[in-house]
């Protein structure tokens, strides 16, 4: 499962930015999420605003893996790949459920936990999602992945632009020259363009 970076441009009053790079969760430790999107007061992000196709759900495949969930209750990998597979589909309420079963029978599984964020996030349950995140950094304070998805939930979920810049600080500290890294500087840039722009056309407005 794979996901192509790609950031647009900021657009009007709202932070505009779109966000998806290359990462699976077991090989990446947790999906970053597959987009993000800043509202204004008056709504809140909606993951498939601008977002291409999910792929077809493998019904099939859901099938099965839930019969083998079913055999196996104490199966957390299992569990962990339906919500991979809802996922991928964007089917986020579906694959909450899974995840948190999963984390429920693998609590220092910080890749699951985290995924669990972003499906909340997904969802529209931000307090929710940064509560899981919490979660996860408990398990491993400098999980970048992690970091830099609570920095995009405070910051598209919460509006909280100043805690945002906090968490994709830590990633720059924590992680230099890394893909994450990159990711965070970008979302630093787009954020520090985006006030500038604001700032701008308020001064003009009030001459």
């Amino acid at each position: 499962m794979t996901r192509e970076g790609v950031v647009f441009g900021i657009a009007g009053t709202c932070f505009g930015l779109i966000l998806g790079w290359i990462i699976g969760s077991q090989q990446g430790g947790a999906r970053p999420l597959a987009g993000a999107a800043a509202a204004t007061s008056q709504s809140l992000p909606n993951a498939a605003d601008n977002q291409p196709a999910p792929p077809p759900l493998d019904l099939q495949r859901a099938t099965d893996l839930e019969q083998q969930a079913k055999a196996r209750p104490a199966d957390a990998a299992v569990r962990a790949e339906l919500g991979n597979l809802y996922f991928d589909g964007q089917r986020f309420d579906l694959a909450i459920p899974w995840y948190e079963a999963a984390f429920k029978l693998d609590a220092k599984n910080v890749g699951v936990s985290t995924d669990l964020a972003v499906a909340y996030y997904y969802t529209e349950q931000a307090d929710k999602a940064l509560d899981q995140i919490d979660r996860s950094l408990k398990l491993d304070p400098k999980h970048t992945t992690t970091l830099l998805n609570q920095g995009i939930i405070r910051a598209f979920g919460k509006q909280d632009f100043a805690g945002a810049v906090e968490s994709w600080d830590k990633v720059i500290s924590l992680a230099p020259n890394t893909p994450d890294a990159a990711r965070a500087k970008t979302l630093k840039e787009a954020h520090s363009a985006e006030a500038a722009a604001v700032a701008g056309r308020g001064g003009r407005g009030g001459l």
